[in-house]
């Protein structure tokens, strides 16, 4: 049996026309699913007893629980616990443009980013499509709020999972369902350069986000190990030809850790290296964990850093900090947990 929250909307479709159904029903199913929110076939009124019937001996419905939750201010952040009794993250932001969730693609990561608290937690599998929706739609229920924007960018590396997160963009993206705009979605990427190369022909208008945090191969070796596998000249070819495919403009990630990689020397050097990109950089202060020893950047050298990226032309922001005062920072929730 399969989880009917992995199934697309295409998917679907095929499945009612091999059972000699009009397509209509995929819709309808879809309306039940992510309208009205049911939690059992048997809810469904406008579908035949038998086609009931044959859905119940081929799907489930799977849940999440929530483990744990913490709130602050314009944040709060969720432990969730999948079927299996394995747990991911998820953080939901309220800004003033929507409500925007950051979710996990994976239980665990691989990558090992030296100052990720995900970094800590080897992977252990792949999060589902389905897992990724309900997400959403326990968020949804336990808020009782609708998420207007995604990022993919929780506990593990989206392109290490690349089918499912594509089939989730699918079924949240659908008009039918949660409804979610393709431009309200980004995926976010350590740095996978082969899915970049495939990613370019994804045909929905989602953001990519490239997690770069250092200028040169050198530092970006010592934080991140994905380097040492695919070097930042092969990452920045990758994503010119996203840039010339996709037509769409990329954002790069730079966490801000005191004095490591926050000098006004590799401010120039970042200026540099992404100059005339159709880019913008976007400077993430440091939330600092206890496992990990790294600091954040103090407000002085982040401003530093920005001015010399900004008398560059280098469209720069600085992101808004969320959660400082709560388990914030990527899979910190969870190793908490864990360890108690």
């Amino acid at each position: 049996m399969e989880s009917i929250y992995n199934m697309t909307f295409d998917k679907l479709n095929l499945y009612f026309h091999n059972l000699n159904l009009k397509s209509y029903r995929t819709r309808q199913l879809f309306d039940w699913l992510y309208i009205k929110r049911i939690k059992s076939f048997k809810e469904i009124t406008n579908i035949k007893k038998e086609v009931i019937e044959k859905l119940e001996k081929d799907f489930y419905f799977d849940n999440i629980e929530i483990k744990e939750k913490q709130t602050a201010p314009l944040v709060v952040k969720y432990l969730l616990k999948l079927s299996d009794g394995n747990t991911i993250e998820a953080v939901l932001m309220k800004h003033d443009y929507g409500n925007s969730l950051c979710i996990s693609s994976e239980v665990g990561c691989n990558m090992a980013c030296s100052f990720c608290e995900s970094g800590r937690i080897k992977k252990i599998r792949n999060v589902t499509a389905g897992e990724m929706v309900l997400q959403i739609l326990k968020i949804e229920e336990d808020l009782n709020l609708r998420i207007s924007h995604v990022v993919i960018m929780g506990i593990g590396e989206p392109f290490d999972n690349y089918d499912n997160v594509c089939n989730f963009v699918e079924i949240v993206n659908n008009n039918y369902g949660i409804n979610i705009g393709s431009r309200h979605i980004t995926i976010s990427t350590c740095g996978i350069v082969p899915k970049i190369y495939e990613f370019k022909n994804f045909p929905y208008q989602v953001n990519l986000a490239i997690s770069l945090h250092a200028p040169n191969n050198a530092l970006r070796s010592k934080l991140m190990p994905i380097n040492k596998v695919y070097d930042l000249d092969a990452l920045i070819i990758a994503v010119k030809d996203y840039l010339e495919k996709s037509n769409r403009r990329v954002t790069f990630e730079y966490i801000m850790l005191n004095e490591v990689n926050d000098t006004p020397e590799l401010a120039l050097e970042l200026a540099n290296l992404i100059k005339g990109m159709n880019a913008y950089v976007n400077l993430i202060p440091y939330n600092e964990t206890n496992n990990l020893g790294y600091k954040r950047s103090s407000k002085e050298r982040i401003m530093k850093f920005y001015d010399v990226l900004k008398k560059n032309k280098i469209n720069v922001t600085i992101r808004r900090e969320f959660g400082g005062d709560i388990s914030a920072a990527c899979g910190q929730l969870k190793t908490v947990k864990e360890a108690t």
